[in-house]
């Protein structure tokens, strides 16, 4: 063999080569250029969805207010007025009452007895408290259940049936014309998760 035939063989296979190697690069570039082609003729769909959040709410009303206003009253004397726990929020609740008294210093407050039972006066049921005015109270209001706090019911109005009298037997002279007046705090707490 020559050696122009030599380098002829040689040279047809660089250009063989080449022509292998460009129909190489081109095939990957169709490939290429197709996937992309394909990936832009996929279909897509998305959506989205979201939450809302609304607290509950312990709303605890009492009426009437004030539950007594007696005047000119004796020794002996008796009153009684029903209340209503009217529970308007959305959840159920249970509920205490403390008391705090003030006086017109003669301690009419320490002879005022107080009486407070479930439901109306017209149809008293359990008593909660009996005692002195300026010790009444319900339930405990600490956070909690104590066992002995009242519950209502969202939507629902209980009733209270206070009494109150004034001693008979201790009330002497010097009480005359002395004033009391009292608070009735009525504390309240969801029951949910408490």
């Amino acid at each position: 063999m020559d050696h122009n035939d030599f380098e002829d063989q040689v040279a047809n296979r660089r250009r063989k080569r080449r022509r292998v190697l460009l129909a190489i690069l081109l095939s990957a570039s169709l490939a290429t250029l197709g996937a992309g082609a394909m990936s832009l003729a996929v279909f897509t769909d998305s959506d989205a969805t979201g939450g809302s959040w609304t607290a509950g709410t312990i709303i605890l009303g009492v009426t009437p207010a004030p539950v007594f206003t007696a005047t000119n009253i004796f020794p002996g004397d008796t009153g009684s007025q029903t209340l209503s726990l009217a529970n308007t929020g959305s959840g159920q609740l249970r509920y205490a009452m403390t008391t705090t008294t003030t006086d017109s210093g003669a301690g009419l407050n320490s002879k005022l007895q107080l009486l407070v039972r479930q439901g109306t006066c017209a149809a008293p049921g359990a008593t909660l408290y009996s005692g002195n005015l300026n010790a009444a109270f319900i339930g405990n209001p600490a956070q909690g259940d104590q066992g002995s706090d009242p519950t209502i019911n969202a939507g629902v109005t209980a009733s209270l049936c206070f009494t109150w009298s004034l001693d008979l037997n201790t009330t002497g002279n010097s009480y005359q014309g002395a004033s009391a007046t009292a608070t009735f705090t009525f504390a309240s707490e969801q029951t949910a998760n408490n």
